[in-house]
């Protein structure tokens, strides 16, 4: 690589360290961030569960962007959680006005929800953590829980390059499966896909990778350009930038 494409490359990498990014809108990498397709429709089966409900809860919304493509479908109670401010107001920007009510509390393994016993009709997670027992005492009788989850080990050839682990590798459905049983919800549906998520440019990785504190913690162009050249040298070889894209997807309920 000659000084001249390092420096114009490093200097790209910079732009995009410092594109702005809110709610979990990856619209900025369409075309150059590709995720295999699921064999499952979470919005699909969502909005399924959300038109039989007459209340429900998402948890960790995000800026509410899944949220809004359900519209159609909300129920004439509906309450959505999130704990990162950026996300918190943008949800209310877009949720609040609609008559939603968004409530600040933290997506932990083992933390309590701020709601009454048998609130919802259905319960919503898609890539947030969950306390499975929580959501038992939440949801109604007859009431459902369906969650879409990103893998423990989602990306970690990925993270390799930089000297990485990923933060949460027991974070499967042998992991969580038991714990929705054990609250006394019945496992319904268990799915897993292991895809590919593939970038065209490195760029679209610098990117991606300032989104995931968690999974690239201090993620800087400067500090971190080793593995940047490194991962150019496998573009430039010929060789895609495809990683483990591995998701799943639980449904639960519980009896009437």
């Amino acid at each position: 690589m000659t000084p001249a494409r390092r420096a114009a490359l490093i200097a790209q990498w910079q732009r995009e360290e410092q594109a702005p990014f809110t709610g979990w809108d990856y619209a900025h990498l369409a075309g150059r961030m590709v995720e295999d397709e699921l064999p499952w429709s979470y919005v699909e089966r969502a909005g399924v569960l959300l038109e039989r409900a007459r209340s429900a809860l998402d948890l960790g919304t995000g800026g509410g962007e899944r949220l809004l493509e359900l519209q159609r479908h909300w129920p004439a109670r509906l309450v959505v959680t999130e704990d990162y401010p950026p996300n918190i107001r943008l949800a209310g920007e877009r949720l609040g006005r609609l008559g939603v009510d968004v409530v600040c509390a933290p997506a932990e393994d083992h933390t309590p929800l701020p709601f009454v016993d048998a609130a919802f009709d259905a319960v919503l997670n898609r890539h947030s953590a969950f306390n499975a027992a929580e959501v038992a005492r939440v949801l109604a009788p007859g009431g459902v829980f369906l969650t879409q989850q990103v893998h423990g080990r989602w990306a970690e050839d990925l993270l390799a390059y930089f000297g990485w682990t990923p933060p949460f590798p027991n974070a499967t459905p042998a992991q969580y499966v038991p714990r929705l049983s054990a609250a006394g919800l019945a496992v319904t549906d268990v799915r897993e896909s292991r895809g590919a998520l593939t970038f065209r440019d490195v760029a679209a990785v610098v990117y991606y990778l300032k989104t995931v504190p968690w999974e690239a913690p201090d993620f800087r162009v400067a500090t971190h350009l080793d593995g940047l050249l490194r991962l150019q040298a496998r573009l430039d070889g010929g060789r895609p930038l495809s990683f483990a894209g591995w998701k799943y997807l639980l449904e639960a309920h519980k009896a009437q």
